[in-house]
């Protein structure tokens, strides 16, 4: 008997170590990963662009950083076909590519860190936050593949709520401890400290499996799962047949355009706003990314523990609804009170509520896609969606410097509203039970 307990307790040890036998595992896993692209992310998307402004580079050229450094991430359907059809297959079906994107995510990190005179070079400035992007997507698509392979249904919005609330501070953190860095040790020794952090956190992939008897690295002991092998395709012909099938059903499209429209007023609002606050309301870089990471942490935190189970309580449809009429209702009154625009407090009040919303809106948002994905193709067509919002985001970006040129920011913020507005309208078509019906009929041909 004694030896039987101790076998059951190694046994139960070692599932431990498994990211389809540990819940909390999963969700330690992939809050991880995300606040590793939240890193790089908060820097360039954030951090970068504020300093620009506080050094009094004009609206069209940082509008066209951040549009620049946007355009991987609308790039990631590409990536994840390869993902689909190429593996380890030994290691698991997209923890290798997690590895390698990791990798990736880390030198080019380093990378930006070496560029000489940033304040007067930003084509280098481009480039080297060009390859942050390219390899911050390609970590994403394969841990979003990842975690639509293991993490069950029922779990799925919980998880999403831990993953985004974790990028969500990742970006609040770095943007805020990047620009006090960057003021008090300039740019190079900033950049460097904090990769140092996404360093750290590729030791998550690397030491955790997917499955039991998988390799833990390609020299180690390890056979592919037999999950894993019924999962993956085989040939080319078989991922493009595979998604033809999933992606002309009617909610499929109705979610590729709700992405892309939605993805056009993250863009318009994340460059519009270092650009509003420092060069029309007069705020430092420091003011704007301290009430940038205040309200995006709060915002985070909620994400993590209540934006996924209000999700689970009350319906995806519906909460995204809600999320979506509170973020008109916020942008519209910031365009239609500039009257209260010097008032601090006001515009604390506005980034604080907007970036709340906009958590509780992309978890709700990814639950949604990852309930409309059919497994076997599920990096590609989870990436497709993400691949539209992304193409709309770097479209919103790249638009504010247009807008400004032609009408005043109160005309600018009310272009946003219409965004949320016409997603509420697609969301409303989506019939969630309807497509799971049809997705569970298919067959691998």
């Amino acid at each position: 008997m004694a030896s039987k307990s101790i076998i059951e307790k190694s046994e139960i040890t070692e599932n431990n170590q498994f990211l389809t036998e540990n819940p909390i595992l999963r969700y330690l896993t992939f809050s991880a990963l995300y606040l590793a692209q939240g890193i790089p992310e908060g820097i360039t998307f954030f951090a970068i662009p504020a300093w620009l402004a506080m050094n009094n580079k004009t609206p069209v050229e940082i509008a066209s950083f951040v549009a620049v450094i946007g355009i991987p991430w609308s790039f990631k359907i590409l990536i994840a076909p390869l993902m689909d059809r190429f593996t380890i297959l030994s290691m698991g079906r997209k923890r290798p590519w997690v590895i390698f994107g990791q990798l990736g995510l880390i030198v080019s990190f380093l990378a930006i860190g070496l560029v000489q005179d940033p304040l007067n070079n930003l084509n280098g400035l481009m480039i080297s936050g060009f390859f942050i992007s390219f390899f911050g997507a390609f970590q994403d698509v394969a841990t979003d593949g990842m975690a639509i392979d293991l993490v069950p249904i029922k779990e799925q919005a919980r998880a999403n709520g831990l993953m985004w609330g974790s990028k969500t501070i990742g970006i609040a953190l770095s943007l805020v401890i990047g620009t006090t860095l960057i003021n008090m040790l300039g740019f190079t020794t900033a950049i460097s400290s904090l990769s140092i952090a996404v360093g750290f956190i590729i030791l998550v992939p690397i030491f955790f499996r997917e499955r039991p008897g998988e390799k833990l690295m390609p020299w180690t002991k390890g056979e592919p799962s037999k999950q894993s092998k019924n999962a993956q395709l085989k040939s080319w012909k078989q991922i493009f047949k595979s998604l033809l099938k999933i992606i002309i059903l009617p909610s499929t499209i109705i979610m590729c355009v709700a992405s892309l429209i939605i993805g056009l007023m993250y863009g318009l609002i994340d460059t519009l706003l270092p650009i509003f606050t420092i060069q029309e309301l007069g705020w430092t870089n420091t003011s704007y990314s301290q009430v940038y990471s205040i309200t995006t942490v709060v915002g985070g935190f909620f994400g993590m523990f209540v934006g996924g189970a209000l999700v689970d309580f009350f319906g995806t449809k519906k909460m995204i609804s809600i999320y979506l009429i509170a973020t008109i209702i916020i942008i519209g009154g910031l365009a239609l009170l500039p009257e209260f625009w010097k008032n601090d407090k006001f515009i604390f009040g506005f980034i604080m509520l907007y970036y709340l919303f906009y958590t509780f809106l992309c978890i709700a948002i990814f639950a949604a896609c990852m309930k409309l994905c059919w497994q076997v193709v599920a990096a590609t067509q989870f990436t497709l969606f993400m691949a539209l919002s992304n193409m709309g985001r770097a479209l919103g970006s790249g638009l504010v410097g247009t807008l400004k040129e032609v009408m005043s920011w109160e005309y600018v913020l009310l272009c946003t509203v219409i965004s949320p507005l016409i997603t509420i309208l697609l969301i409303k078509l989506i019939n969630f039970k309807k497509h799971r019906k049809s997705v569970e009929e298919f067959t691998i041909q």
